[in-house]
């Protein structure tokens, strides 16, 4: 869906705040140990998603690995691919990349390896991965299916959820709670704004990280 407003007010959180709140409604915590292949920068926006098995794709294949994907994806979408195969095959590469970035895409999630990176950079194209090769999908890896259901680090991510990465990590938010999330995020990022101002106006650290900082995210707090 175009011009998502939920996909603009994710884009204008740190994912910390988002997974704090996450983290205080009782959801499924954030994915932790990816990173910045290249050009790095936080990205957000729907999941478009591409399962990975091992093997040569079956002969009466006819499209490449995650160009459904591409296609089907726009400006308020990211692709995010399980790759876990266990072999070191990339599920993503420079070509993808350039499509994706015509396409207006925001960036691509790897659950496993990618490859191309200097490629990718050099169309400004945001990817994260588990890891990095040079090794192709070709006669190693092969795409399932794209649009269902994967697995994304111990979580499961649902065509339509919410992502948003940066260099800390990752959250998904399922499509029917992200107003709530966000209306909590929101209420922690106005709070965290407001003690960094305490802590640059010289109040002491211990003060501003007090009381009211141990409790912020209670169950029960707004």
């Amino acid at each position: 869906m175009a011009n998502d407003l939920f996909v603009a007010r994710l884009r204008k959180l740190d994912v910390c705040d988002v997974s704090d709140a996450i983290d205080a409604l009782d959801l499924e915590p954030a994915v932790t140990g990816l990173f910045g292949t290249g050009i790095t920068k936080p990205v957000a926006g729907r999941a478009v998603t591409v399962k990975f098995a091992p093997g040569a794709a079956p002969a009466s294949t006819t499209r490449h690995a995650c160009t459904g994907a591409v296609e089907a994806g726009g400006p308020d979408d990211i692709i995010v691919v399980e790759q876990r195969t266990g072999v070191d095959g990339a599920g993503w590469g420079g070509i993808l990349s350039r499509a994706a970035k015509k396409n207006g895409i925001a960036g691509a999630i790897v659950d496993g390896p990618a490859r191309d990176i200097e490629e990718s950079d050099g169309v400004g194209f945001v990817v994260f991965a588990r890891s990095r090769t040079s090794r192709t999908a070709r006669n190693r890896i092969h795409e399932t299916a794209f649009q269902v259901p994967i697995k994304f680090g111990d979580l499961t991510v649902t065509p339509g959820d919410y992502v948003s990465i940066d260099r800390s990590a990752c959250v998904v938010i399922p499509a029917a709670r992200i107003e709530d999330v966000l209306t909590r995020a929101e209420t922690i990022a106005k709070k965290s704004a407001e003690m960094c101002a305490a802590v640059d106006a010289g109040v002491p650290v211990s003060k501003v990280m007090g009381g009211d900082y141990e409790h912020m995210l209670t169950k029960k707090a707004g």
